[in-house]
């Protein structure tokens, strides 16, 4: 892992490069073929893949009642109390975050309101790949329902005996998933793309995934699917100071490296006792976790930067503009008024990214690869449209008509301004 000292600002760029993904040309092919496939054989498709991409014979594509009730059965009490924990708090939060109609009189005459209406049909994909993220199925179906989608459904992939998870299966029980379907990858995302006779086509879909399901996701975008956000490999960065617990930043680095080998950690501090403890503290903890290889992947395309001082720190940090942003500072609370571009902040010592992965009540799912500079994460507003409505009356026409004539007028728009005219010269000849 690179430690740089004091880098001049015209490095800044080069320092905030993502780990590319290798073969992109390659994986946009690959997926451009599942996508084809799923949308002219369907449920076949789905099926064939799962067979090659996982081993599973899957018959049924969707989640039984039966099998819900063994995944409740197969879950620990520990675990269940742990995710009812979770979704609470998740739910306090982002209940809060529902927006209200608004109603504004412009000028007399003329009503205009904003009323808050739930997306159709959303689509959630949880992986099943390194880990069976049931936390994911919170984060997204939770507020999904809050909003009021009339329905919400799960893709994810299938084990190679043909079963979901049952943390997953109980998971969205618990968080009222309509309809869950045993397919995952980039095929998954096809299939909520296009809809096939078993899987529903979506208006919008949520979640996280490996390069293959980003890809897709991209290509369902320009295919009339709304999605969440682009998205690529999980990052964290930290800013610390000479007060920080280096075995706090350490284990931090860790839990951003163990969400896969293209992940990126990244330390900010002005303490180079802390820069030159942490790569020994970093390999003290890497012998007692279970992926270690994959975290020695991740970690060597992370970073220890030196900086003079805390507003350096801070506007690397915005160029940057962290998925996670760790400010594990004594002055954490005034350094979090300068931040202007991250996914999600984590102020103060006690304050681990892993609590917001799981149990505090925000959202796990941000934007990545500086996407944070001008996408916010999920939330309840991820699944709500804005529709506008107006009402004018005669007096609304007085209000603006002419002005309306003249500017449709100034931009050629001639037919534009005689829906206008055609209605002052109805009023006129009333009067």
């Amino acid at each position: 892992m690179d430690i740089i000292e004091y880098p001049s600002r015209a490095d800044w760029g080069t320092l905030s490069v993502r780990a590319l993904a290798e073969e992109a040309a390659e994986v946009s092919e690959a997926v451009g073929k599942i996508m084809e496939e799923v949308a002219s054989c369907g449920d076949d498709a789905l099926r064939d893949y799962e067979r090659r991409f996982t081993g599973a014979e899957v018959e049924c594509l969707e989640v039984t009642a039966a099998e819900m009730e063994a995944a409740d059965a197969a879950i620990s009490q520990e675990l269940k109390e742990a995710i009812a924990k979770a979704a609470a708090n998740i739910s306090a939060f982002h209940a809060a975050q529902l927006p209200h109609t608004i109603t504004v009189e412009t000028a007399p005459g003329i009503h205009c309101e904003q009323r808050p209406v739930a997306i159709n049909r959303v689509g959630l994909y949880i992986p099943g790949g390194n880990s069976p993220l049931f936390s994911t199925v919170l984060m997204l179906a939770i507020p999904a329902k809050i909003a009021g989608c009339p329905e919400v459904v799960l893709c994810t992939p299938p084990r190679r005996d043909g079963s979901v998870h049952p943390a997953i299966l109980y998971a969205a029980r618990l968080a009222g998933v309509d309809r869950i379907f045993k397919t995952g990858g980039a095929q998954a995302i096809a299939a909520m793309t296009f809809g096939s006779a078993s899987v529903p086509r979506v208006d919008k879909i949520f979640g996280p995934g490996n390069r293959y399901v980003t890809e897709a996701k991209q290509q369902a975008a320009r295919r009339g699917v709304a999605i969440d956000m682009p998205a690529g490999p999980s990052e964290v960065l930290v800013i610390a100071d000479s007060n920080a617990d280096p075995r706090f930043v350490a284990a931090d680095f860790l839990s951003q490296a163990e969400h896969g080998p293209d992940s990126q950690s990244i330390l900010l501090t002005t303490s180079p006792q802390l820069a030159r403890q942490l790569p020994e503290v970093i390999d003290s903890m890497l012998d007692t976790l279970p992926r270690r290889d994959m975290m020695m992947r991740s970690l060597s395309h992370s970073r220890i930067i030196l900086m003079h001082d805390d507003d350096e720190m801070m506007e690397f940090s915005n160029t940057y503009a962290p998925e996670h942003l760790i400010i594990n500072h004594a002055d954490s609370a005034s350094l979090a008024g300068k931040v202007v571009n991250a996914g999600s902040v984590f102020l103060g010592e006690y304050s681990p990214e892993s609590a917001g992965d799981y149990a505090s009540g925000t959202n796990h799912t941000l934007p990545t690869s500086g996407y944070a500079r001008a996408y916010s994460g999920v939330n309840t507003d991820s699944f709500i449209k804005r529709i506008t409505f107006q009402r004018l009356s005669p007096e609304g026409i007085k209000s603006i008509g002419k002005a309306v004539e003249v500017m449709a007028e100034n931009e050629d728009l001639m037919a534009h301004k005689l829906a206008m005219t055609l209605r002052i010269e109805k009023l006129s000849s009333n009067q």
